[in-house]
């Protein structure tokens, strides 16, 4: 007996008897017989493994064996494609070859087409006239794909085409050509249909308006902000409204919408005032201060120097000039000596002098702030400018325009006030020196008849 065998089956049925005890027992026959019956099956399946093992491996030969013989298939296979494909190189080097051959100077031509017809779908799509031949972009997109293809050529037909489409473009450069009822966008989002006119490839109106085309949607709408001043926009109405034949002035844009998009983008008066913050309306309120009240004193005082002028041609004073109130104070004091009538005259002429200079002190400081508040104006944009170059640096130019702007615009508010406000200043302080200097002169010469009489 093996007794390698025996032992683990003995250990196995130890154990499973040590399981089982608490449930029966067993005798030492019964377990004898156990063990005898364990062994014969263990050997009965060690039998059949073995044979099913020795029929298993006949079956893993037939499949090597068919294994082998589809490789060999294959890698005969494998060399004949090779073979062909070797043929079909060599033919397909002769064939293009032959294709060179036949094509000639043509190959040069088609690539031509092709460059062509590429400048002049891009031409066309930026152009106003796509507006009223959409169809071009889809046919030139499409030659030059055909171009691009080594395996297709252009036919004639689309070759006169491309020649027509780009005569039809020149030609449609000189003209004016009035659309009916074609579809707007307003600046509200709206959609109108109106009349418009295109000028050549330049500019599209409208009446009062001008329009601009977006090329991925092809359609027109209303510029966000039109051109400031009247001639501009009264032009688009006068060509609106233009009959076959007549010659109309209107302001073209030859760079296909750069200078009107900068012309509209320019600030206008109101945008140029606010770009100069709060300095700027300081400036603008101390000016419009000093305009008004430097207008009101010289209406003031060419009223007065007229009724002083008026004064001199007449014997009686009279009370409502300041000539006449000094000559009153002559007339009321003649019995005086010299001296006394001089000194009351000079009293007299000292009373005239703060009606005839009032304002005239607040006009010139007026005028020496105003160009110091530019000054202030223009230290403070440049704060910002610096301030906005520390963040952000100098790659962006709009970044800094508006520190810029406000140090730009409060010089030249600063500037604008100062120089009409020195200006009437002058004006006023010289009309109220010329009525002081009546005054003066005539009390002299009071003062020098007095003294005469009495010498």
């Amino acid at each position: 007996m093996n007794f390698t065998k025996l032992l683990p089956a003995t250990a196995l049925v130890f154990a499973f008897s040590g399981v089982t005890q608490a449930q029966q027992e067993l005798t030492l026959d019964q377990l004898l017989e156990r063990v005898a019956s364990g062994s014969a099956e263990d050997q009965a399946a060690e039998q059949e493994r073995q044979r099913q093992f020795e029929a298993n491996q006949s079956e893993q030969q037939n499949l090597l064996a068919q294994a082998r013989q589809q490789q060999a298939n294959e890698e005969a296979r494998s060399e004949q494609l090779e073979t062909s494909f070797e043929e079909n190189e060599l033919l397909i080097a002769d064939r293009t070859a032959q294709l060179d051959t036949r094509l000639g100077s043509l190959r040069e031509l088609f690539g031509v087409l092709q460059q062509v017809a590429g400048d002049a779908r891009a031409q066309f799509e930026n152009s106003p006239t796509n507006i009223e031949y959409p169809d071009r972009g889809q046919f030139l997109t499409e030659l030059a794909a055909k171009m691009g293809s080594s395996s297709q050529l252009a036919s004639i037909e689309e070759i006169e085409r491309l020649w027509f489409e780009l005569q039809r473009e020149a030609t449609e450069q000189g003209k004016v050509k009035r659309i009916s009822d074609y579809r707007v966008i307003t600046t509200g989002g709206q959609e109108t249909f109106e009349d418009i006119v295109r000028v050549g490839t330049f500019n599209v109106v409208a009446d009062g308006r001008y329009l601009q085309r977006n090329p991925d949607t092809n359609t027109v709408s209303e510029l966000q902000r039109q051109p400031e001043g009247g001639r501009f926009v009264n032009s688009t109405g006068n060509l609106l409204g233009a009959t076959p034949g007549s010659f109309v002035r209107f302001g073209v844009d030859p760079t296909g919408g750069v200078i009107l998009s900068a012309l509209v983008e320019t600030p206008n008066l109101q945008e140029r005032v606010q770009q100069g913050g709060i300095v700027g309306y300081v400036i603008i309120s101390l000016g419009i201060v000093g305009v008004l009240l430097a207008l009101a004193r010289l209406l003031s005082l060419t009223i007065a120097g007229g009724k002083v002028r008026a004064q001199l041609k007449r014997d009686t004073p009279a009370e409502d000039n300041a000539l006449g109130r000094v000559l009153q104070v002559y007339h009321s004091n003649r019995s005086v000596d010299t001296e006394t009538l001089e000194l009351k005259l000079g009293e007299a002429i000292l009373r005239e002098m703060p009606a005839l200079q009032r304002g005239i002190l607040f006009i010139k400081v007026i005028s020496v702030v105003a160009p110091l508040l530019g000054l202030l104006g223009t230290v403070t944009g440049m704060i910002q400018t610096f301030q906005a170059i520390t963040l952000f640096g100098t790659g962006d130019p709009t970044t800094m325009a508006g520190g810029i702007s406000q140090a730009l615009i409060t010089t030249v508010l600063g500037l604008t006030v100062a120089i009409p406000t020195v200006l009437l200043h002058t004006l006023v302080n010289g009309r109220s020196k010329a009525i002081t200097q009546v005054l003066q002169e005539q009390a002299a010469g009071i003062v020098a008849e007095q003294s005469e009489k009495t010498a």
